[in-house]
């Protein structure tokens, strides 16, 4: 383990946004983690953890300790009639690791390929796309509890998951290290087509509806609305799909009867929020560096130069133009550092 002071993490977020640490470190195995838990004096200091950087929204400095997780491994640990048991460590990158999935045969992840950041940021927010979220399939959460240094498993239900959250995100934020995760993958995999044109793409290609064309598909049609952040900075969809009453939504079908919603529970709907974005007059306008992505505007990007201030001028205004229209309140999905 090594420290370094005013480390630049401009190349370490998918936003691009200009920052440093006022200490970083990369924990490579558990012999590192017991050397960081036993320095009395960084333990007097906050510490974050960073990992692939795709969800976060950075200050110009971070104060304390930046740790970002580089642990690297994927295995099949177990097999039984029903389903394959696999394991990866939290530095792997999410995409790498749900191909190796496929790549070995084993289905379950095919609909969130290609999104950004590491196995172990996934848990954090429940990532999901296509009909699919990290909830559905993953097993168990194994951490370095921060205050002994002592593994803890953490089991689905333990998680607390929900709509892009989870007991890491909330109580459990700072108090562990996401070290492992383990994937149940059914062996019947029920495959999921009825997202975001899956079937229409695999219908439009002469293609099988297979987990591996699945992913494919789901890479492609990515790739046409999201913007690479090595070409363009951007943390991905940036505010959730707000969850709403549908009486709320019907009310708001009888003057905007194009509203794009989703079937939610308990009487409750989910309303795409790159649609009010959209009919906010969002889609491709910016204030001074940053915007909102002119293919997709959910998507908040960064043209070059910005920090964070600029980034939060712009949600704010997002998020007031949105409310002032339609009455509904959007939610940043980035963490705010």
């Amino acid at each position: 383990m090594q420290l370094q002071a005013h480390f630049d993490l401009s190349k370490l977020n998918t936003l691009g946004l200009k920052s440093s640490a006022e200490l970083y470190t990369e924990l490579h195995s558990i012999t590192d983690v017991h050397a960081l838990l036993n320095d009395h004096a960084l333990k007097k200091i906050t510490w974050r953890i960073l990992g692939g950087g795709s969800n976060l929204v950075l200050p110009a400095t971070v104060g304390g300790l930046t740790i970002r997780l580089a642990n690297k491994g994927r295995t099949l640990i177990h097999e039984d009639a029903d389903a394959w048991y696999v394991k990866a460590q939290a530095g792997e990158v999410w995409n790498e690791f749900v191909h190796w999935t496929l790549d070995n045969g084993y289905w379950g992840l095919e609909n969130l390929s290609l999104i950004p950041g590491t196995v172990g940021a996934a848990p954090i927010q429940n990532i999901g796309a296509y009909g699919s979220e990290v909830k559905d399939t993953l097993f168990e959460v194994t951490c370095v509890d921060l205050e002994n240094g002592e593994l803890k498993a953490f089991s689905n239900s333990e998680c607390r998951f929900s709509y892009r959250d989870s007991y890491f995100k909330q109580e459990g934020a700072g108090k562990y290290i996401i070290w492992e995760v383990t994937f149940r993958l059914p062996k019947q995999n029920k495959l999921r087509l009825e997202y975001g044109d899956i079937r229409k793409e695999l219908e439009r290609q002469g293609l099988e509806a297979n987990p591996r064309n699945i992913s494919k598909v789901v890479c492609e049609i990515r790739s046409s609305k999201l913007p690479n952040p090595e070409e363009i900075g951007n943390a991905g969809s940036f505010f959730k799909n707000p969850i709403v009453p549908a009486a709320l939504r019907d009310q708001l079908l009888l003057k905007h009867p194009t509203l794009v919603s989703f079937p939610y529970a308990d009487g409750m709907v989910k309303l795409a929020a790159g649609w009010l974005i959209d009919q906010a007059g969002w889609k491709g306008k910016k204030i001074g560096p940053v915007g909102m992505f002119e293919k997709q505007a959910l998507v908040l990007v960064n043209h070059g130069g910005a920090d964070a201030n600029d980034v939060w001028t712009t949600a704010t205004q997002v998020c007031a133009d949105v409310k002032a229209q339609f009455g509904v309140e959007l939610e940043p999905e980035p963490i705010r550092w």
